[in-house]
């Protein structure tokens, strides 16, 4: 308990808990078993994406209450309430996908009303599938109140045949099992022990990479992330989350001020550095929106070309998250890429330090090969390749971690839909050196710019995974592995090149000098424009259909309104 209260006459909630005009708004309070002490308090928001849809957010209901302990013990008034998630592991594969991405705005617009709704002070946000993490550091930085992001955990690697196993050791058995190389009993054994415990996807997914931003960009509590779902060590994090934002409000230290461009290049370093997803090259310009910062797919793949690889992790390398944990987690990661003289050290953090600072007395470990010295990097360039060319005048994106080849040449097999190449892979109606093309399925066309894990997991699985390439301005689950090129744009819906192509046309990417092509006349390109019709899709009303109608490139960030440039106020300050 601090010494003396924080003064609510510049905090939101004065406007529900201070003078007469807020007796009716206290009546409410004193229902719910609120005392006039606890009134008299900063209110804070404790958002989880707590829900039974998987196990990446199974946990979260637990933790949130560590963090209210955390929030009341320090002299704040917790306020839980919970958003949507939507969970890529179930959705992959079929038309639900289509909602993931659109999650992330569903997740940060739902948080931000119930922030200026209620007219609390500042915000916890705890969150455990992909989009759920960018959507809450999203809403953090859109408000500006003082936050804290926490991550809820990663899963237990499963065991299976002597190996570890995850979740994309399913969606590739499937591939295996399809020709003929797992049998029926093997899958199912498979399946039942993949996922052993609550938490996230257990390799360096989009949820990992994500929780690893959090801590690079300084939102999160230096090695807060990396401890498993099911570790008690997660409750004493989020105890200390809540501590800390109510120490964020008495400095009146605020997102906007530790999110700068600065840190968010610090955020594509780590990415890179660490062989992360793909999505990251989404979120990073979504969050740069929120503050009004340029930092578009352009910027982050530059970022990359100069950023060594050394994180040797799933699905490129050989560990999980577990065994990041293992090692030191975060940090050590950090604290490698800062004596490599990489990151901007002198960003401030909600620990009220530096990334620098936080980071002294961390001893990065010699007898280990998760991470390694800058030094002694795995590749000199990151993990993940910024793309331009014919076939991508606006950008695209692959990953490189990993693979033994960084250049492709071969015919397009061309749909216009994922289930249609999902078939054709299973049905084994494909040949060495093709490159599959999947388009409408950007952020307008899909509509929500769904994941390719099920055609990639089931490539993978058929043991062809470098055999063949895949193009699609879709994009990639962080599990991901193989010649993958995604986002690429303009998408086929906007009249993009990517929407000209035809079965045989020749494509050539080069992961190395970063071009992706298709050997084709400007002349010819031209006159397949012409021919080019607008495609409708299926979502002509609800919530997929509002997407379609305001949802930007990808390149952007795929975000849905202006941001902080057009803004002319900030709810932290009404």
């Amino acid at each position: 308990m601090p010494d003396t209260p924080i003064n609510k006459d510049k905090l939101p909630s004065r406007h529900v808990s201070v003078g007469a005009t807020s007796a009716p708004h206290r009546a409410f309070y004193y229902a719910m078993g609120l005392s006039r002490e606890q009134i008299a308090r900063p209110f804070v928001g404790v958002v989880s994406t707590w829900n039974e849809a998987a196990p990446c957010n199974i946990s979260l209901s637990r933790q949130a209450q560590a963090a209210k302990r955390g929030v009341h013990n320090a002299g704040g008034t917790p306020r839980e309430f919970t958003t949507i998630t939507v969970t890529d592991a179930i959705a992959m594969g079929h038309a639900g996908m289509k909602a993931s991405l659109v999650s992330r705005e569903i997740i940060a617009d739902s948080t931000e009303l119930t922030m200026r709704g209620h007219c609390y002070d500042a915000l916890v946000g705890l969150a455990g599938c992909d989009k759920s993490l960018p959507g809450l550091m999203m809403a953090m930085l859109r408000l500006n109140v003082p936050s804290v992001f926490i991550y809820g955990g990663s899963i237990l690697p499963g065991r299976f045949q002597d190996k570890d196993v995850t979740i994309v050791s399913v969606f590739e058995g499937v591939g295996a099992n399809a020709a003929g190389n797992m049998s029926d009993e093997d899958l199912e054994q498979l399946e039942m022990v993949a996922c052993p415990s609550a938490g996230s996807c257990a390799g360096h997914y989009t949820a990992n990479t994500m929780a690893c931003v959090s801590e690079a960009i300084g939102l999160a509590l230096p090695g807060s992330t990396m401890p498993p779902a099911v570790f008690e060590s997660r409750d004493i994090f989020c105890e200390q989350a809540g501590e800390a934002v109510m120490k964020l409000l008495e400095w009146n230290l605020r997102p906007r001020d530790i999110v700068t461009r600065k840190s968010l290049e610090n955020a594509a370093i780590v990415v890179a550095a660490s062989g992360g997803s793909t999505n990251a090259a989404l979120h990073l310009p979504a969050m740069a929106n929120e503050i009004g910062v340029d930092f578009d797919l352009e910027d982050v793949a530059e970022i990359f070309s100069r950023t060594p690889y050394i994180a040797d992790l799933q699905p490129g390398g050989k560990y999980l998250a577990k065994d990041l944990y293992d090692i030191g987690g975060v940090p050590v990661l950090i604290k490698a890429l800062l004596d490599g003289g990489y990151l901007h050290g002198d960003c401030m953090t909600i620990t009220g330090k530096t990334l620098a600072e936080n980071h002294a007395d961390t001893v990065f470990p010699e007898d280990q090969d998760v991470i390694y010295p800058t030094s002694r990097a795995l590749s000199a360039t990151g993990g993940v390749v910024g793309l331009k060319g014919n076939l991508a005048p606006q950008s695209a994106i692959v990953k490189v971690a990993g693979l033994k080849r960084l250049q492709f040449t071969g015919p397009a097999r061309v749909f216009d839909c994922e289930e249609d190449a999902l078939k054709a892979v299973l049905d084994r109606k494909y040949d060495e050196g093709d490159v599959f093309v999947i388009r409408y399925e950007g952020p307008k066309g899909g509509p929500g710019m769904r994941e390719m894990l099920a055609t990639t997991g089931a490539i993978y699985g058929q043991g062809m995974g470098e055999k063949v390439a895949l193009v699609t301005d879709g994009r990639f689950s962080g599990g991901t592995r193989g010649f993958c090129v995604g986002h690429v744009g303009p998408e086929a819906a906007e009249g993009g090149p990517i929407g000209l192509l035809r079965d045989g046309d020749i494509i050539a990417i080069d992961a190395t000098a970063g071009t992706l092509d298709v050997e084709l006349s400007e002349q010819e390109l031209a006159q397949r424009r012409k021919a080019w019709q607008p495609r409708t899709n299926d979502f002509q009303s609800g919530t997929l259909w509002k997407y379609a109608q305001t949802v930007g490139p990808a390149k952007k960030g795929a975000v849905t309104h202006p941001g902080a440039k057009a803004e002319t106020h900030i709810y932290a300050d009404i």
